[in-house]
């Protein structure tokens, strides 16, 4: 029974991050990353990061609830958040709106709470409220390792966006080494070395893009090589 249900976790995994793959083909170009500095790099993955949360609240909260009410709670604040109403889907200003964060407020002890407040971080990270982001985010746990890599990624963001740069470098390369998942290890490597490298410190980067080319050619289709060439003169 336990190794059946690695394996379904495990290819929960694989499912979620080749989805995020897709979206996040752009951060892969090059020429454009010169173009941009780390705090730009940073928001793209807080905004992308909701549309993942909607597949695994399915997958962890409606096959299994723990708690009826927790759950209900959440649903209707991804509902709101689906339908494009952030403010409702935030909440926290009235009983008959819970929202986010009325439901973490509630059932904080239960993974639908915990989860509710993942998504309140994400809403506020992009309302700009980066400090009020980070400490929501701050307060999610889960066994499940993919959504611990994609917590510490987005508190990466928030760090960056409030000029915390070294900080944030410190928490993607956390990120990077949260989930067993080759895919998410090598999105978050790749993504230590491109704020390593947006900082000047071009020997830390070499250091992230060194661990892909060894570990993560899968993934990278040869683009390590490049970017190791970048820490020589960017």
């Amino acid at each position: 029974m336990a190794d059946l249900h690695n394996k379904k976790n495990e290819q929960e995994g694989k499912e979620t991050v080749e989805f995020f793959r897709d979206l996040d083909k752009e951060a892969l170009n090059i020429e454009g990353f010169l173009e941009k500095n780390a705090k730009v790099l940073s928001i793209g993955f807080g905004i992308l990061i909701v549309a993942v949360l909607g597949w695994f609240g399915y997958q962890q909260f409606i096959l299994g609830p723990k708690n009826e009410e927790a759950t209900k709670s959440y649903l209707s604040a991804q509902k709101n958040l689906a339908e494009g109403k952030e403010d409702l889907a935030l909440g926290g200003k009235s009983v008959a709106n819970p929202g986010f964060l009325g439901t973490f407020d509630q059932y904080g002890s239960t993974k639908a709470g915990k989860l509710a407040a993942y998504n309140a971080g994400l809403i506020e990270f992009k309302k700009g409220n980066y400090q009020k982001a980070y400490d929501l985010l701050d307060k999610f746990s889960s066994g499940n390792k993919v959504l611990v890599a994609l917590k510490y990624g987005a508190m990466a963001d928030c760090l960056s966006n409030l000029n915390k740069s070294d900080d944030a470098l410190a928490m993607a390369d956390k990120a990077s080494s949260a989930s067993d998942d080759a895919y998410t290890s090598y999105y978050f490597t790749k993504k230590a070395g491109m704020l390593a490298l947006a900082l000047k410190k071009n020997a830390d980067a070499k250091k992230y893009f060194a661990a892909i080319d060894e570990k993560y050619q899968d993934y990278d289709n040869g683009q390590s090589d490049a970017f190791i060439e970048m820490t020589k003169y960017y």
